[in-house]
């Protein structure tokens, strides 16, 4: 049987160790993942081997749709994880938090600018955390970096991988999957039909992108940049 094997210095295995955690916390909430071999550290190498996927050019979006939905319905004590992970190859901080405005303020915001501001990119912050006022999500189960490329279609139906898992606003979830490239209507029809997504989730998904717009910045550099101050600059405009 085939198998998909990722490897790396032996500092990766913290990264996969929290990537085997959060596919199986995406399983047991019901979404197909592929399934974890095994991993760990051998001969100074890190591993994460997981089960081979045959991907199918075309799938059920609809279907995609429904089991988000159905994956965002299993709640969390709080906002965060248990542990931190990895957006991509970004350290992610998960600490537990009860609001969610401090939690997307503190551990994932600021960390970012703070980030960018070290890379040398001068960028304002100020006020944006106005755009969650009133907002009280529930902490829902996420993928945490659902773009196009973390899901795909396998003979069985969807299939979603590479993760970054936390409890939060799954309206960050849904935001993410507007991003490079975006998911065809009938994903959007479905999962609205089967968890509708609240008023003033137009705005606020701007907010929620921005994070992974500063560590696409952060990451790979000055060609975000007119991105960035793009969506600050429709953010600001959204508080005027």
């Amino acid at each position: 049987m085939q198998r998909f094997v990722k490897t790396g210095t032996a500092a990766r295995a913290d990264a996969f160790a929290a990537e085997a955690e959060g596919l199986q916390a995406l399983k047991l909430a019901g979404l197909r993942v592929p399934e974890v071999v095994s991993q760990g550290v051998d001969g100074g190498r890190a591993f994460l081997v997981l089960e081979h996927l045959e991907l199918q050019s075309k799938g059920d979006f609809a279907a995609l749709g429904r089991m988000l939905a159905a994956a965002h319905r299993h709640a969390g004590p709080r906002f965060g994880w248990h542990r931190d992970n990895y957006v991509g190859a970004t350290p992610q901080q998960n600490g537990w938090c009860d609001d969610w405005s401090e939690f997307w303020r503190d551990r994932r915001l600021r960390p970012q600018l703070e980030l960018a501001r070290k890379n040398g990119f001068d960028l304002e912050e100020k006020n944006l955390l106005e755009l969650l006022a009133g907002h009280q999500p529930l902490p829902c189960l996420l993928h945490g970096d659902l773009w196009r490329g973390n899901a795909g279609f396998v003979a069985g139906g969807p299939v979603v991988f590479d993760p970054a898992v936390y409890y939060g606003d799954r309206e960050a979830d849904l935001a993410m999957t507007e991003l490079f490239g975006g998911f065809p209507p009938a994903f959007y029809a479905s999962y609205n039909e089967n968890y509708p997504l609240e008023s003033g989730y137009r705005q606020r998904k701007h907010l929620y992108n921005l994070y992974h717009l500063l560590n696409h910045l952060n990451l790979f550099g000055g060609g975000y940049l007119g991105q960035v101050k793009q969506t600050l600059r429709l953010l600001l405009g959204f508080l005027d």
